[in-house]
């Protein structure tokens, strides 16, 4: 598997395309955070567009290093800011787009921010602008599931008892309603469920044991202050079933001065899996207006 050191460490990444096609680059970062790759990968799709795609695994989880025993002082945004800017670094990438879904969209913002000589353009993904929005909506989703599901999660999220089997089955009445509404769920999203299972470690220090029980170190985190420094041109996608509501993502179109907002009417939280062609056809048009 292909890596680049990042320190002492590695960091996992895939190209598909050609760098050096004269194309910005579609730089692409997963959700989680503690998450993979994996169920963006139909994202290189664009590759046969012309626009090279770059995928990787943040640090901790994936095919780049894993780091059970580190803590929360470990585990940071710049350290993820810190990675992004090496993997760039590291494959002279100087032109390029910035894909970010979820947590991922959040990080994109605050690299963005910095105004990096060579960010042509911003999609921001099913992203919260602020984990407190985030946490307010969660309440209200949760109120609309099935009688007792929320109930039953509440009591384990009470007694510290996540792990349960019972937990997870009403965590997945959540999920497949706010998260991916395919059934069965596609292989590659499966395959980022297994790897945080299997490694939970980043996923459960910066986020918690669940999309709604966020007790880690991002709960009071917001890119909010951060929007009005994206020149950028920015294209935010959501879908009308999303676990990011739109109170949650109407700052990012409220401050960013230059942003277009798409809502996928048939998605929750994976509008690529969900509504694959008409997410290509968006992304594809926002592509073809940064050149």
């Amino acid at each position: 598997m292909p890596t680049i050191p990042f320190g002492p460490l590695q960091t996992w990444y895939r190209v598909t395309g050609d760098l050096d096609s004269g194309r910005p680059a579609l730089v692409v970062l997963h959700g989680g955070p503690g998450s993979t790759h994996d169920y963006l990968a139909n994202l290189k799709v664009f590759a046969d567009h012309g626009w090279p795609v770059v995928h990787y695994d943040q640090l901790g989880n994936g095919g780049s290093s894993h780091l059970r025993d580190r803590g929360a002082d470990f585990w940071t945004v710049p350290l993820f800011l810190a990675e992004l800017d090496n993997l760039l670094a590291r494959l002279e990438i100087t032109d390029y787009v910035l894909f970010g879904h979820s947590w991922g969209g959040m990080l994109a913002t605050a690299h963005a921010a910095g105004n990096p000589p060579g960010l042509r353009g911003l999609i921001i993904a099913n992203s919260p602008a602020s984990y407190q929005l985030w946490l307010q909506e969660m309440d209200v989703l949760r109120a609309d599931l099935p009688p007792g599901v929320d109930e039953t999660l509440r009591r384990h999220e009470k007694a510290g008892t996540t792990d349960s089997d019972e937990y997870f089955a009403a965590l997945k009445v959540f999920y497949e309603k706010h998260v991916c509404r395919l059934k069965p769920w596609p292989r590659d999203y499966l395959a980022s469920f297994y790897e945080v299972y299997n490694d939970p470690t980043v996923y459960f220090t910066m986020n918690g044991p669940s999309e709604f029980h966020v007790i880690g170190t991002l709960k009071d985190w917001s890119v909010i202050d951060l929007c009005p420094k994206v020149m950028a041109p920015t294209l935010i996608l959501s879908g009308r079933h999303d676990e990011a509501t739109p109170v949650t993502v109407q700052p990012f179109q409220d401050r960013i001065p230059d942003a277009r907002w798409e809502i996928f009417e048939d998605s929750s939280h994976t509008p690529h899996l969900e509504e694959p062609e008409l997410f290509q056809k968006v992304v594809l048009d926002h592509l073809t207006s940064l050149i």
